[in-house]
């Protein structure tokens, strides 16, 4: 009924590119299955001013390639990685050995994988990073393909991002998700006030009371009349306000502020939405209490993965072996986890005690032998990686 793939399809590779089923018929035809470590990496990412992105995806390659006679090692899904197009060394975020046909044609799904989740999480991670504590919702899943709402909705939770809207995505992160009201409720209904009092009669106890403030009148006076009309039950107001209409957006919060603090509504949170980026977080962050981030987080310029093959069997030996551009052989990636120094090399052995490698293992002969984190779980991890991060200069070096 919608032009999407059934979980099988995909995890028997029907979605991949027609070049690689050319590849592997050629090879078969010749004879040739040689053993080979292919490491997806890239050398550059889309986000200004950063020299980090991070990594997302990681459990679906592994349920992807489980059952594979394949070994595999990654970064963990929420992992902070580095990049630097000056030099010419980069940090793999996930490495493969296996016969070259047995996984050939699963490199399109795990490159899809890869690149849009690790965009979404890096996106909403530089977006909470700037909210500075402020509370920020998903809101992006309507500007995307409903079949990737779920995943949008875990790369934003594992970035970062306080809630989600998606109902779907909430159910499968194991949380509650968050949500106002449409426009189109006010409109139906034809009246705010209507709206707003049915709204909060018709809903349970626990949904906060966040009412939508700019359908009809003006944001100010619409405000006062929501505080009048709930009183201590209103829990915040949303401006959603498109750009066209809005003007000076911090200046209108301001006001919003005023009014409501002069008419003892100090408990009323103020949440902006509608078209928001990282230099609005930054300009209104000092003057309200959240954001509802959507479509600048959901359709995220992708981080350009590429799965190269590195090392290739040849007589019986694995040498290295690698295409114009790329670089040969094994690579190994350790971090200083007090410095943010991140060495790479061909050494198995890390530099000195402090420390530690990066690409841990994940599959063995087509059996999954990591412990999967929650996204709860993940989502604190990473905020501790950005904490340290943002206090630190990361830096990438070859060994």
């Amino acid at each position: 009924m919608f032009w999407i793939p059934k979980e099988q399809e995909i995890k028997d590779a029907a979605t991949t590119d027609l070049y690689f089923e050319y590849a592997k018929e050629t090879l078969a035809y010749g004879g040739l299955n040689p053993e080979v470590v292919m490491e997806v990496y890239t050398r550059s990412n889309p986000f200004s001013g950063a020299n980090w992105a991070i990594v997302c995806g990681i459990y679906e390659v592994a349920k992807l390639l489980e059952g594979l006679p394949v070994d595999v090692d990654g970064m963990e899904d929420g992992e902070v990685f580095l990049t630097d197009n000056t030099q010419a060394i980069y940090e793999p975020v996930l490495r493969i050995r296996g016969r070259y046909q047995d996984f050939a044609k699963f490199e399109n799904p795990i490159l899809g994988f890869l690149c849009q989740s690790s965009a979404i999480c890096t996106k909403a991670a530089r977006m909470a990073t700037i909210a500075e504590g402020k509370t920020n919702i998903s809101f992006g899943t309507r500007r995307a393909h409903p079949a990737l709402a779920a995943m949008i909705e875990r790369s934003c939770y594992i970035g970062g991002l306080d809630s989600v809207s998606n109902v779907l995505g909430a159910k499968l992160l194991k949380t509650h998700a968050s949500g106002t009201m449409p426009h189109a409720l006010v409109l139906c209904v034809g009246d705010e006030v209507k709206a707003w009092k049915m709204f909060d009669q018709a809903l349970p106890k626990d949904v906060p009371r966040i009412i939508l403030v700019d359908t009809l009148s003006d944001e100010k006076f619409a405000s006062i009349r929501a505080l009048e009309t709930l009183g201590r039950r209103l829990y915040g107001v949303r401006l959603d306000t498109p750009g066209s209409r809005r003007g000076d957006l911090k200046r209108i919060v301001q006001e919003v502020r005023w009014e409501l603090n002069l008419r003892h509504g100090e408990h009323v949170k103020i949440i902006v939405s509608g078209g928001l980026d990282e230099e609005d977080i930054v300009n209104l962050k000092d003057s309200v209490d959240g954001f509802g981030m959507g479509t600048s987080v959901s359709t995220a310029p992708v981080i350009d993965f590429g799965g190269k093959i590195v090392v290739v069997e040849s007589d019986g030996k694995m040498r290295p072996s690698s295409k114009r551009g790329d670089l040969s052989g094994v690579k190994y990636v350790f971090r200083n986890d007090r410095t943010f120094e991140d060495v790479v090399g061909l050494a198995q052995n890390p530099p000195s005690k402090n420390y530690l490698p990066l690409l841990r293992p994940l599959i063995r002969n087509g059996k999954i032998v990591r412990v999967f984190l929650s996204p709860e779980k993940l989502k604190q991890r990473t905020r501790k990686r950005l904490r340290k991060l943002m206090r630190s200069q990361p830096r990438l070096s070859p060994r």
